[in-house]
């Protein structure tokens, strides 16, 4: 299963180890205090259509982050 608009997305950081949770949702959803990220969103661009398993580097203001996809699901 890849990674596509309306999924729930589980990271963990590569550096810290640290795991987040996504949702990525439309422009007027998203709320990264809730866990909702923007389609648009350089790390939502950076997961649509990877997989479980797959590394993923997302250049953001603060620098670039390395991410493992531990798990996709579907709420």
């Amino acid at each position: 299963d890849s990674i596509k608009f309306g999924a729930t997305v589980t990271l963990v950081d590569e550096d810290t180890e640290k795991k987040q949770v996504w949702q990525i949702v439309g422009e007027p959803e998203a709320d990264a205090k809730s866990g909702k990220i923007s389609i648009t969103s350089p790390l939502a661009r950076a997961l649509i259509g990877k997989t479980k398993g797959a590394q993923v580097e997302v250049v953001t203001p603060g620098g670039a982050k390395a991410y493992e996809i531990k798990k996709i699901e579907w709420k």
